[in-house]
């Protein structure tokens, strides 16, 4: 362990932490590498009189004694999309709270690249998140090999993951817009190699067969690019279709969708009703602003780290998918249709 000067001007080592705490060197030195081996109140006794005294361990020496570095990798597989830095934050923050820090790296929506960076944080990081991978359930398997991983709203075989459910979200909205009049409606499929875009999907195509009986059809168009571009792309597609509802795969699709929209001069909400998925920032700042589906961030950062810090501490504990529900948000970018033209 390091030491280091204490603003009396004295120099804080592990020896000195313990004497003011009244506990041994070898407790102190658990608080910071085993906190689970040290009593609630005797742990944060120690780590407040740390702090204090301005003493931290050396992370080098630490990994030496313990064969572990206190750091996590984070793949992401685009970090231009708006809904990655809230997770980072999420995951950085609730990493934080176990000690640890958090390499981020982005694999800019490459399969092959993923499975590359997962290869090199092998024997840098204690364990790793994954989020959205897109590489195949076989690769990444091979890529993780015996590396505590946990997934982030993909679910593969034999790995740890926490998921978005938003299924119920969708159906609710889905109601919502057939209550106002709605009978059409076109799915703007994400990217075919998105797991979340399949289960999107599916979740808009399980509501509106249960609509059939009320008049609900659903027209599905795609796979388009969970992009700004990929959006105007739908936008012009939709506008091919009777359907005056739409639901966007993501929110950044969607407000390319309301974009191509008004380059045609079509209306929205009046004539056409839009819904994204995420709740991103630019959903609240885009105008009209836009009906989504909120996704729980700070819950998934948390649970993500939950369930890696589990695995590290245990590799041989069975894997488990947590489930998170997505939140209706509804803004300015649906209403009732307007009325046929007489």
């Amino acid at each position: 362990m390091a030491a280091h000067t204490h603003p009396s001007g004295r120099r804080s080592t592990i020896y000195s932490v313990a004497q003011a705490c009244g506990v041994s060197s070898s407790t102190v030195s658990r608080a910071f590498t085993r906190p689970d081996l040290v009593r609630d109140d005797v742990r944060e006794r120690i780590l407040s009189t740390a702090a204090a005294m301005g003493y931290r361990p050396n992370r080098s020496a630490r990994a030496t004694a313990t064969g572990r570095t206190a750091m996590l990798g984070l793949v992401v597989p685009d970090i231009t999309n708006p809904f990655m830095p809230p997770l980072v934050r999420a995951v950085q923050r609730a990493a934080a709270d176990i000690g640890c820090s958090v390499t981020l790296m982005d694999a800019e929506e490459s399969a092959g690249a993923e499975t590359q960076l997962i290869g090199q944080l092998h024997g840098q990081v204690d364990g790793l998140i994954l989020a959205s991978p897109r590489a195949s359930s076989r690769a990444l398997a091979e890529a993780i090999d015996e590396l505590p991983c946990v997934l982030v709203n993909r679910v593969v075989k034999e790995l740890p993951s926490v998921v978005c459910d938003n299924s119920g979200a969708l159906a609710h909205l889905g109601d919502r817009l057939a209550g106002h009049g709605h009978r059409t409606f076109a799915l703007l499929s994400g990217p075919s190699a998105s797991w979340a875009a399949k289960q999107r999907a599916r979740a808009i195509r399980a509501w509106a067969n249960r609509k059939e009986d009320a008049g609900v059809s659903l027209v599905e168009l795609g796979p388009f690019d969970a992009s700004y571009d990929g959006g105007r792309r739908a936008g012009a597609a939709l506008l091919d279709t009777a359907a005056t509802a739409a639901f966007a795969f993501d929110d950044v699709m969607a407000c390319g969708v309301l974009a191509e929209l008004d380059a045609r001069d079509v209306q929205v909400p009046m004539q056409r009703s839009v819904v994204g998925c995420d709740d991103v920032l630019l959903a609240r700042m885009v105008t009209p602003s836009l009906t989504t589906v909120a996704a729980p961030m700070a819950a998934l950062g948390d649970t993500a780290i939950t369930l890696l810090h589990h695995r590290i501490a245990n590799p041989g504990i069975a894997a488990e998918t947590v489930t998170l529900s997505g939140t209706p948000v509804v803004r300015d970018s649906t209403a009732p249709p307007a009325p046929p033209a007489p």
